[in-house]
Order: C-alpha cells, then sequence, then structure tokens
C-alpha cells in the first residue's frame, strides 16, 4: 500500500472515540452508515469477524442490525474498529494498485514534466475519486485541534495521547491520616526514585489505612505538585470509582511489578512530558478517555494500560478512572 497509509489509517481509528453501546455520539457508525453501507453493492453486508469464543464472524445485512447490535454491547467497539478499518483499506486499493505502476515505483521513469502527463492525471483523478469515496473519514476523526476547512496551521509542539501522561506502579511504604482532614491519607510512595513522594490522596473512606500499607498503586508522577490542607503533594494515586462516586479504589498492578515500571497504553508510544502544564488543561482532557471495561482492565479509549508484568485491572467495570 502506498507508504504509511495503512498505518495512518489504523492510528486514526484507534484513537477515535467509540463508547461501547452509545449509538448517539459515534463517529464509527456514522461513516458505517452514510459512507459504507452506501457504497456496498446489492446483497453485500457489513462483516465483522470474530474469534469463536467471542462469538464469531457475523454479517448485517442493513445498518440499523448493526446499530441494534452495538448498542446491546453485541458488537465490541475494538470489533468495530476492526471492521471498518478492513472496509476503508478496501475503498484504498485503487491507490495501491496505482502506486504500484512500474513508473512510479521507479523515480527514474516518472516526471512530472515528462513525455507521459496521463500517468499523473490518472494518479490524481484516482486520488480524488477515493477521496470523495472517503469523504466522511476525516469528518468523523478529524485531527486533534484541526478545524474543517482551515488553513494550513502550524504544527502543535507535542502531539495530544496517553503517551505524556507519566503513569508508573507504586509502593505505598508508609501512609497515615491527614493531621487536618478525615477524609485524606498521607502517603510515602516508592515510585523508583531515589527517595519515596509524598502523596495525599483521598481514600480514607474508602480504603482501610492497613489495606494501603506496602500496596501496589499507579501513580501519575508528572502533575505540578500541589498543597492539600498544607500538605504538598507530588503526585495523584489513579482510582476508579463508580457513578455516585460511593464505591472507589486504587487500580490494580501484577503482583510482580516493580516500582517505577512504567504504565503504558496499548499502541501508543513516546516520553512522557516533564510536567503537565496546568493551564493547558493536558491531564484534564486525556482523563476523559480512561475507564474500565466489561472486563475490568483499565483503557484509554478502549486501548488497555499495561505494565511490564501485566495489565492494569480494578474490580469496579466500566468505572471512571481518576
Amino acid at each position: 500500500m502506498v507508504p504509511g497509509l495503512a498505518a495512518t489509517v489504523k492510528k486514526k481509528l484507534k484513537r477515535a472515540f467509540c463508547e461501547p453501546g452509545n449509538i448517539q455520539d459515534n463517529g464509527l457508525l456514522s461513516f458505517v452508515k452514510h459512507v459504507l453501507f452506501s457504497l456496498f453493492p446489492d446483497g453485500e453486508g457489513f462483516l465483522v469477524t470474530r474469534k469463536p469464543d467471542f462469538g464469531g464472524d457475523t454479517t448485517y445485512a442493513t445498518y440499523e442490525e448493526l446499530e441494534v447490535a452495538f448498542a446491546k454491547e453485541e458488537v465490541h467497539p475494538g470489533d468495530l474498529k476492526e471492521a471498518v478499518e478492513r472496509y476503508i483499506n478496501r475503498l484504498l486499493d485503487p491507490i495501491r494498485k496505482t502506486f504500484e505502476s512500474p513508473e512510479l515505483k521507479d523515480p527514474a521513469k516518472f516526471h512530472l514534466h515528462s513525455t507521459v502527463p496521463s500517468t499523473a492525471s490518472t494518479v490524481n483523478d484516482e486520488r480524488d475519486a477515493e477521496e470523495k469515496r472517503c469523504g466522511g473519514l476525516e469528518e468523523a476523526y478529524p485531527v486533534p485541534g484541526k478545524a474543517k476547512n482551515a488553513s494550513k496551521a502550524p504544527q502543535a509542539e507535542v502531539e495530544d495521547g496517553p503517551h505524556r501522561l507519566d503513569m508508573r506502579v507504586g509502593r505505598v511504604v508508609d501512609v497515615k491520616k491527614h493531621p487536618d482532614a478525615d477524609t485524606l491519607y498521607v502517603e510515602s510512595i516508592d515510585v523508583g526514585e531515589p527517595t519515596p513522594r509524598t502523596i495525599v490522596s483521598g481514600l480514607a473512606n474508602f480504603v482501610p489505612l492497613e489495606e494501603m500499607q506496602n500496596r501496589l498503586v499507579v501513580v501519575l508522577c508528572n502533575l505540578k505538585a500541589a498543597k492539600m490542607r498544607g500538605v504538598e503533594s507530588r503526585g495523584m494515586v489513579l482510582c476508579t470509582s463508580n457513578a455516585d462516586h460511593t464505591d472507589v479504589e486504587p487500580l490494580c498492578v501484577p503482583a510482580t511489578s516493580q516500582p517505577g515500571d512504567r504504565v503504558t497504553v496499548e499502541g501508543f508510544s513516546g516520553q512522557p512530558d516533564e510536567q503537565l502544564n496546568p493551564k493547558k488543561k493536558v491531564w484534564e482532557r486525556l482523563q476523559t478517555d480512561l475507564k474500565t471495561n466489561a472486563a475490568g482492565e483499565a483503557t484509554w479509549q478502549d486501548n488497555v494500560l499495561t505494565t511490564p508484568a501485566g495489565r492494569v485491572t480494578s474490580r469496579l467495570t466500566c468505572a471512571t478512572i481518576k
């Protein structure tokens, strides 16, 4: 395929918002409805491929059938994304075939101002045609910060993504009640640095003090230090919470994890910010997509959080993480 094209499609789809069961605010489903189903020949349906353990392959003859199945969570967002990726790449096949022509494979045989303008014209015409056929892709999955029909803007200094979060495994080496707040713990947490960090957490009403001692947790380490009731906190223990905030617990990591182990999001790489700029609301933007799935796995936009020892989990399913 055209160099980088398949990877770009995969990256856009992986980052697309697609909440389980949500059919109202779902760009993927909109793309399937308005683009893919309108292009299918008579008799062709939308094929979702899955392992037999997860229901096996299913073909949806109409968009309405697919929408009902997604609303019932019979179709997982990951399965939907994989199917859409396959269909988009099928739509882009004509471009791939064009770029496999000898004229384009051998630069010495292809010149923009040579005596074979028909080749360049064909490439442009096919590209234009494909862009029209796939016109919903960029609208469904816009580049963050890119306004529709806007003129070319300077590239952002840092691309948004979960790689910007410095999340590490930490071990609580000491914990005590905050002297001035009954709902807060003051914890000393080893995150792989020469000395433990002091972190204040609002967990006193949810987790017994003895259960916090020596516990492995996930710590967000690059928040700006802030004082909480007079005690400076240099990080945040990431927790899951139910909707009414009556059940809260720290995220769990595999027992073989070590303090300082990096917690990453599958499919994303890069170095975290040295410190998240509070004025730019980086954490607030990224946090909205941190949730646990139906299996209790911690995810960011359906991509699982992992440590070198395994996946990050919680007993609370479909819960927010903050």
